[in-house]
Protein backbone atom coordinates (compact mmCIF):
# COMPACT_ATOMS: atom_id res chain seq x y z
CA UNK A 1 0.00 0.00 0.00
CA UNK A 2 1.01 3.40 -1.49
CA UNK A 3 0.55 6.43 1.58
CA UNK A 4 -0.19 9.83 -0.47
CA UNK A 5 1.82 11.38 1.45
CA UNK A 6 4.85 9.62 0.20
CA UNK A 7 3.96 10.23 -3.59
CA UNK A 8 6.03 12.54 -4.92
CA UNK A 9 3.06 15.51 -6.47
CA UNK A 10 3.20 15.48 -10.20
CA UNK A 11 3.07 18.80 -12.17
CA UNK A 12 0.46 19.46 -14.72
CA UNK A 13 2.21 20.64 -18.06
CA UNK A 14 1.92 23.97 -18.65
CA UNK A 15 -1.37 25.53 -20.72
CA UNK A 16 -0.33 25.13 -24.59
CA UNK A 17 -0.92 28.25 -26.53
CA UNK A 18 -3.94 27.08 -27.64
CA UNK A 19 -5.28 26.22 -24.58
CA UNK A 20 -4.59 29.66 -22.82
CA UNK A 21 -7.83 32.22 -23.12
CA UNK A 22 -5.17 34.36 -24.96
CA UNK A 23 -2.13 33.24 -26.78
CA UNK A 24 0.26 36.03 -25.18
CA UNK A 25 3.34 35.06 -27.96
CA UNK A 26 0.90 35.63 -30.79
CA UNK A 27 -0.38 38.90 -29.03
CA UNK A 28 3.16 40.28 -28.36
CA UNK A 29 3.98 39.09 -32.29
CA UNK A 30 1.16 41.20 -33.62
CA UNK A 31 1.74 44.38 -31.44
CA UNK A 32 5.69 44.20 -32.00
CA UNK A 33 6.46 43.20 -28.25
CA UNK A 34 5.36 47.03 -27.43
CA UNK A 35 3.54 46.57 -24.09
CA UNK A 36 1.25 49.78 -24.37
CA UNK A 37 -0.09 48.93 -27.87
CA UNK A 38 -0.56 45.51 -26.11
CA UNK A 39 -2.91 47.04 -23.81
CA UNK A 40 -4.69 49.20 -26.05
CA UNK A 41 -5.45 46.67 -28.33
CA UNK A 42 -6.75 44.36 -25.20
CA UNK A 43 -9.22 47.27 -23.76
CA UNK A 44 -10.62 47.81 -27.78
CA UNK A 45 -10.82 43.83 -28.19
CA UNK A 46 -12.96 43.91 -24.36
CA UNK A 47 -14.99 46.94 -25.59
CA UNK A 48 -15.84 45.23 -29.18
CA UNK A 49 -16.46 41.81 -27.75
CA UNK A 50 -18.95 43.22 -25.10
CA UNK A 51 -20.66 44.87 -27.45
CA UNK A 52 -21.04 42.65 -30.13
CA UNK A 53 -22.13 39.74 -28.11
CA UNK A 54 -25.11 42.20 -26.87
CA UNK A 55 -25.99 43.05 -30.58
CA UNK A 56 -25.99 39.38 -31.40
CA UNK A 57 -28.53 38.78 -28.98
CA UNK A 58 -31.42 40.63 -30.10
CA UNK A 59 -30.36 40.74 -34.23
CA UNK A 60 -31.49 38.94 -36.87
CA UNK A 61 -29.68 35.45 -37.98
CA UNK A 62 -28.00 37.81 -40.84
CA UNK A 63 -27.08 40.12 -38.56
CA UNK A 64 -25.39 37.65 -36.24
CA UNK A 65 -23.20 36.03 -38.54
CA UNK A 66 -21.77 39.07 -39.26
CA UNK A 67 -21.28 40.17 -35.39
CA UNK A 68 -19.37 36.87 -35.16
CA UNK A 69 -17.73 36.89 -38.43
CA UNK A 70 -15.74 40.66 -37.13
CA UNK A 71 -15.71 39.35 -33.77
CA UNK A 72 -14.00 35.87 -35.06
CA UNK A 73 -11.63 38.18 -36.82
CA UNK A 74 -10.59 40.17 -34.08
CA UNK A 75 -10.31 37.23 -31.58
CA UNK A 76 -7.73 35.89 -34.25
CA UNK A 77 -5.73 39.19 -33.85
CA UNK A 78 -5.24 38.78 -30.29
CA UNK A 79 -4.78 35.21 -29.86
CA UNK A 80 -8.00 34.43 -28.08
CA UNK A 81 -8.69 31.33 -30.08
CA UNK A 82 -11.39 30.08 -28.25
CA UNK A 83 -13.53 32.77 -28.65
CA UNK A 84 -12.59 32.84 -32.72
CA UNK A 85 -13.75 29.32 -32.98
CA UNK A 86 -16.79 29.70 -30.70
CA UNK A 87 -17.84 33.29 -33.15
CA UNK A 88 -17.20 30.60 -35.62
CA UNK A 89 -20.33 27.98 -34.47
CA UNK A 90 -22.05 31.23 -34.14
CA UNK A 91 -21.39 32.54 -37.63
CA UNK A 92 -22.00 29.05 -38.92
CA UNK A 93 -25.41 28.09 -37.37
CA UNK A 94 -26.81 31.98 -38.02
CA UNK A 95 -26.00 30.98 -41.93
CA UNK A 96 -27.75 27.98 -41.78
CA UNK A 97 -30.52 28.96 -39.69
CA UNK A 98 -29.98 26.79 -37.15
CA UNK A 99 -31.68 28.00 -33.80
CA UNK A 100 -30.21 25.28 -31.59
CA UNK A 101 -26.96 25.03 -32.83
CA UNK A 102 -27.10 29.32 -32.57
CA UNK A 103 -28.10 28.63 -29.17
CA UNK A 104 -25.26 26.26 -28.31
CA UNK A 105 -22.58 28.59 -29.90
CA UNK A 106 -23.48 31.79 -28.27
CA UNK A 107 -23.96 29.85 -25.23
CA UNK A 108 -20.33 28.65 -25.76
CA UNK A 109 -18.96 31.95 -26.90
CA UNK A 110 -20.16 33.71 -24.19
CA UNK A 111 -18.22 31.69 -21.98
CA UNK A 112 -15.14 32.10 -24.38
CA UNK A 113 -15.35 36.11 -24.18
CA UNK A 114 -15.69 35.92 -20.31
CA UNK A 115 -12.52 34.33 -19.80
CA UNK A 116 -10.82 36.06 -22.06
CA UNK A 117 -11.81 39.66 -19.99
CA UNK A 118 -11.03 37.66 -16.62
CA UNK A 119 -7.14 37.33 -19.18
CA UNK A 120 -7.41 41.00 -19.69
CA UNK A 121 -8.29 42.13 -16.43
CA UNK A 122 -5.28 40.19 -15.57
CA UNK A 123 -2.66 41.49 -17.66
CA UNK A 124 -3.78 44.67 -17.52
CA UNK A 125 -3.00 44.61 -13.92
CA UNK A 126 0.08 43.07 -14.21
CA UNK A 127 1.96 45.07 -17.06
Amino acid sequence: MIELGLIDPIAAPPLSPVDRPIDLDHLSRMTLGERELEREVLRLFERQADMLVVRMRDAAPSAIAAYAHTLKGSAQGIGAWHVAQAADEVETSAHAADPAGMARAMARLTLAVGDVRVTIAELLRAH
